[in-house]
């Protein structure tokens, strides 16, 4: 009887033990009860989008449904939305492609009393808000597990113990090996040398048995995770590379264990020993890449704020954001974060707007103009009304098309892993046919197993495994020396491959902090030393920006001695007053001097800061956030290698066509949202490019996650370093430019690697089925190729110099 297709999950099964209907075959009750579900529910178009695609047939669930109603359920992992629905995170078992999550939403959606359904195809996360009245939990784990998968919920501190608990299981694997390894090599050593010089049998044996007890731990403990990768290739039919490091070693294994029993000749645990080894470093590399399991939506809800201040019936309630309505009365004090949109309706203050458009200057908002949520009062308090609740916030906005824009990061496709399939298919096929052609020719069963086994182990995958993770492995050393943090090695590609370089202003081209541009003085220089320290002791007493600026170029970070202020009093948006020997000092910007009757000039691309005595004026100052010292040469730098650079900024236009002439950046976009930000690189991408975002701040985290790279910048928020893929530590352009250099010199470098492989095996091979190589120069060969990856790869240390 022949293989044939199940209807459902696509895996082949002999005809005769297939359940068949009609034209239909499928391999259990469970794939045949999901096939008639989603033809009843009008989902049969699944299978379209599925193509050739291969499922895992459905598992008998034991767990009750009913535990997913319990209330400890719902009081840990069930809350509550602003329209009385419930929602809920579960990781959903099953899920490989994109039909997967067209299926899950769709059938899920068909549900009477099912709101909403997001999955993230990235990690799995589903997202789901019903109405509990209509619909209990259990229902929906029950429609999932229905069509094929499962659900669980979702709990950062169980991934992140799940990862954890991978990467102690690695790491006690390869301690295991590489101790068996060193032990083993230096036993091999004076086997090596007995092959050339002699050795007697006697001997021989003793140095095969050690090494026989000493590789068994390494094949059968560190090496299991091929065997199991193995099991499920030969389960999914796919040959993978897990099926040929398993059938090399093992291989290897019984056929050394018959030359120490018979006392035959040269065993060769020494190549289980390397394989095993060598091979399970390179898996150990893509465990240490992988990111946190905690996800990055998490680490920012740490940031979003949990409670507001209510006004309700003159008292103040301190209530959760979620239990906030539109039409609410909220108090905002000095310092505190917005957790909600709405119109002030009494007092005045200036206003942090960084967190969103990424601009250092506080913004003056009174009566009538809008607060928006994620942005801090920095000297005012003001009571406003709601306009939006909480899940329509823009904060909450942001958060939401984080998720999705996320879920949209493409996938880095390693060419070592594109060609594995192929390649360990063939060298089986190879192998199989010198084993059958010596042993026909005829041979001995001794001599063609041993050619067989020779053309195995001189092909195993041990550089080509190799080729990518050692090369990235050096090149991410490379970079953390230079301050430099990859958090996936993948990112080396994809920064190799990019063709355009999005930067943000403020804290990325510019130094993020106001400073001096200019200083005029109207009084005496004789006077001048005593309306410093007066000046000073004014600033002093704020920490606006600008005061810090004005304080810093009059002092240069010296302690001064100053006079002491009475009535001192801080106006919001204005600046500051007070009394000195009974002198009225004056400090802060044009609209506190004309208030008082000083004539001051606005007009200005750069932000003004007066200093009057009474009703004379002193001082006036230009600050100015000014370009990092290196931004010029750096982004001259970059364009001369092919690289098109555009500045994406919040600010106005003169500010921003400043600080473009100054870097030398042709193309730039000014008043821009963060969501505009995230928008102009999707366009980019629609055009054809391949983008890297550099910025610093929460207006930045959209455009980061929607570039294929996000760059963070290290004094940067905790929330861009969050969502980057790539953070500079010492905060210099100039390390972005040797990002680029890394990840351009490690993708060269994986492939030469690839190519010293293939040309490896193009000639080896041959040489192999011909009978010229014994398995021991087999083993040697396999590790000479892997020496010349690793020699190949230590090439980066040295070719910086050259840079």
């Amino acid at each position: 009887m022949s293989n044939v297709a199940c209807s459902h999950c696509h895996l082949q099964f002999d005809e005769s033990v297939m359940i068949k209907e009609e034209e239909l075959f499928f391999c259990c009750k469970g794939c045949q009860g999901i096939y008639h579900l989603l033809k009843d529910e009008g989902l049969e178009t699944f299978y379209d989008k599925l193509g050739d695609e291969k499922l895992a047939p459905p598992t008998e669930q034991f767990q009750d449904s009913a535990n997913f109603d319990s209330p400890a359920f719902y009081d840990r992992y069930v809350s509550e939305d602003s329209e009385g629905f419930n929602q809920v995170s579960l990781i959903i078992e099953g899920i490989h492609c994109s039909a997967c999550v067209w299926l899950n939403e769709k059938a899920l959606h068909k549900m009477e009393g099912v709101v909403e359904v997001f999955i993230n195809h990235t990690n799995n996360k589903a997202r789901i808000v019903w109405d509990d009245e209509v619909l209990k939990l259990s229902k929906i784990i029950d429609m999932i597990r229905a069509i094929g998968y499962d659900a669980f919920p979702y709990d950062p501190e169980i991934q992140e113990a799940r990862a954890e608990k991978e990467r102690k299981d690695y790491y006690l694997r390869i301690a295991v090996a590489a101790f068996a390894m060193m032990n083993i090599m230096t036993i091999a050593v004076a086997q090596y040398a007995g092959f050339f010089s002699g050795m007697e049998q006697d001997i021989k044996n003793i140095l095969n048995i050690a090494e026989w007890l000493l590789s068994t731990p390494v094949l059968f403990y560190s090496g299991w995770v091929f065997f199991r990768g193995a099991y499920y290739g030969f389960k999914t039919k796919t040959v993978n590379m897990d099926i040929l490091v398993a059938t090399g070693a093992l291989l290897t294994y019984l056929y050394s264990i018959y030359i120490t029993v018979f006392e035959l000749g040269e065993a060769y645990f020494d190549s289980v020993a390397m394989i095993v080894t060598f091979v399970l470093l390179g898996k150990f590399l893509e465990v240490l890449s992988k990111k946190s399991a905690a996800d990055t939506m998490d680490v920012l809800s740490k940031h979003v704020p949990s409670e507001v201040t209510l006004l309700k019936e003159g008292e103040q309630i301190n209530v959760s954001v979620n239990k906030v309505v539109v039409g609410d009365v909220l108090l905002l004090k000095a310092g505190e974060k917005a957790g909600i949109d709405g119109e002030i309706i009494e007092g005045d203050g200036s206003f942090d707007e960084s967190s969103l458009n990424g601009e250092s200057e506080p913004v003056y908002k009174c009566v009538g103009d809008h607060v928006v949520s994620g942005t801090t009062s920095i000297d005012g308090v003001v009571t406003y009304r709601a306009t939006k609740d909480f899940e329509h916030s823009t904060l909450a906005n942001i958060l939401t098309m984080l998720e999705r824009s996320l879920s949209k990061k493409p996938r880095i496709e390693q060419i070592a892993n594109r060609l594995s399939e192929y390649f360990s298919t063939a060298i089986l096929l190879l192998a199989f046919a010198t084993f059958v052609v010596w042993w026909v020719w005829p041979h001995s069963f001794e001599t063609a197993f041993m050619i067989g086994i020779s053309v195995i182990v001189i092909a195993c995958p041990c550089a080509l495994a190799l080729a990518t993770p050692v090369a990235t492995m050096v090149g991410l050393g490379q970079g953390a020396k230079r301050g430099i943090l990859f958090k996936e090695a993948a990112h080396l590609e994809t920064l190799a491959k990019v063709d355009t370089l999005v930067l943000d202003k403020t804290g990325t081209i510019t130094e993020g902090r106001p400073k001096v541009q200019k200083a005029e003085w109207f009084d005496a220089e004789e006077v001048r030393t005593g309306h410093q320290k007066k000046l000073l002791a004014l600033l002093n007493a704020s920490k606006h920006p600008v005061s810090l600026g004005v304080s810093m170029y009059l002092t240069n970070g010296d302690s001064i001695s100053l006079p002491s202020l009475d009535e001192l009093q801080q106006l919001p948006a204005k600046g500051m007053v007070a009394r000195c020997d009974k002198e009225l000092l004056l400090g802060g910007n044009a609209l506190l001097m004309q208030e008082n009757g000083i004539t001051a000039e606005s007009q200005s691309e750069h932000t003004l800061f007066y200093f009057a005595i009474g009703d004379t004026l002193i001082a006036r100052f230009e600050l100015a956030d000014s370009p990092k010292a290196d931004a010029a040469t750096v982004i001259a730098s970059l364009q001369h290698s092919g690289m098109d650079i555009v500045m994406l900024t919040g600010d106005h236009e003169r500010v921003a066509k400043r600080v473009a002439a100054e870097a030398g950046i042709e193309h730039y976009h000014a008043h821009l949202t963060p969501e505009q930000k995230a928008d102009m690189i999707a366009q980019m991408q629609a055009d054809g490019h391949r983008v890297v975002m550099a910025g610093d701040g929460v207006n930045d985290i959209l455009a980061l996650a929607q570039a294929e790279i996000g760059v963070a910048m290290g004094n940067g928020s905790d929330i861009a370093i969050d969502v980057s893929d790539v953070v500079l530590m010492n905060d210099s352009l100039a390390s972005l430019e040797e990002a680029f250099k890394i990840g351009r010199t490690t993708y060269r470098l994986v492939k030469q690697n690839l190519g010293i492989s293939l040309l490896y095996n193009a000639v080896t091979i041959p040489l192999a089925m011909a009978g010229f190589v014994i398995p021991l120069v087999a083993a040697i060969s396999m590790s000479v190729s892997s020496l010349l990856v690793v020699g190949n790869s230590l090439r980066i240390k040295f070719m910086w110099k050259r840079s």
